[in-house]
């Protein structure tokens, strides 16, 4: 069986057309379950999954509530609820194609060796695209993520986003369960906590693969594309790998210094280029970008 589990925290405004779109799918329905774990919502997200419950009855569909503030404390929830043996993260502002669910257990039941994987995310956008976007920008404000149309390994360094991911339950067995130290917490950006997992997969040789068929659409409001988002987030994904190399080691955190030089070298390159090819302000964007993440993981900023 599969779970798809939803982690949420005041997201009322979306949770409806995505349990539809779910409910939409065409796997079969016994094949598969919804665990929607409220994270302390404040808003009518209960009675929008009351109403979902009651006209769906064909889903199997559960409500959980984890009082721990945090995404990842939510998702750790949603693990120890899930009765499947594959588990599927669907962010709560986001609609799935109708195959989605299907692509993923036909993946897993074909092929033994994949542990977890993910697929495309592709912004849906509530007003429209600022000029200022760049591929990069893109993927930091809408969780953009496309590798193409083949199945593939993620290249060195990237992994599954956390709103479109789907594991093998026994891999939480083997390398434990979300940093609840690490993520997001109510209106707190912090991050990380996927890439904490990916990690300790990968320590251990366990294959995650882009799979391009199972597209999650994310809803971007105007909110997200605003200066004090941009900052906040930017600010918090540094904050993030602070705190998640320092807890590894010295030689983890020194190596990641080392890496954001890096960035800033390839940051400063794209800036020339989108200058001279009249595009200053995304070059801007970028420069603005790597200032902040800099600042958290050097310990500069306050979380």
């Amino acid at each position: 069986m599969l779970t798809v589990i939803i982690c949420t925290y005041n997201r009322a405004k979306y949770i409806g057309a995505l349990l539809e779109s779910i409910a939409a799918n065409d796997l079969d329905k016994k094949a598969y379950e919804v665990v929607l774990v409220d994270n302390n919502c404040t808003d009518n997200t209960r009675e929008i999954c009351e109403a979902f419950a009651s006209a769906h009855k064909d889903v199997q569909f559960r409500y959980a509530v984890e009082p721990e503030q945090g995404l990842s404390a939510a998702r750790n929830k949603g693990i120890r609820e899930a009765k499947g043996d594959l588990i599927v993260y669907v962010d709560d502002d986001a609609l799935v194609d109708p195959h989605y669910l299907r692509d993923y257990v036909e993946w897993f039941a074909a092929h033994p060796q994949t542990m977890a994987c993910g697929g495309p995310i592709e912004p849906l956008y509530e007003t429209e695209e600022p000029k200022w976007m760049t591929p990069y920008t893109k993927a930091l404000l809408t969780a953009w993520m496309n590798y193409g149309d083949k199945v593939r390994e993620y290249p060195k360094g990237r992994y599954p986003g956390g709103g479109n991911a789907a594991y093998r339950k026994e891999v939480f067995d083997k390398v434990g369960l979300f940093n609840t130290a690490l993520g997001r917490k109510g209106g707190n950006l912090m991050g990380s906590e996927e890439k904490d997992i990916f990690d300790k997969m990968h320590a251990q040789g366990m294959q995650v693969l882009y799979l391009p068929t199972p597209i999650l659409h994310h809803c971007i409001p105007q909110t997200k594309l605003e200066k004090d988002y941009f900052d906040r987030l930017t600010l918090q994904i540094g904050i993030s790998e602070r705190q998640r190399t320092l807890a590894i080691g010295k030689a983890k955190y020194f190596k990641r210094l080392f890496s954001e030089f890096i960035k800033w070298c390839g940051t400063l390159a794209l800036m020339g280029l989108y200058t001279i090819s009249f595009h200053p302000m995304k070059g801007w964007k970028l420069i603005l970008f790597r200032r902040n993440v800099t600042r958290g993981l050097l310990g500069l900023a306050r979380q």
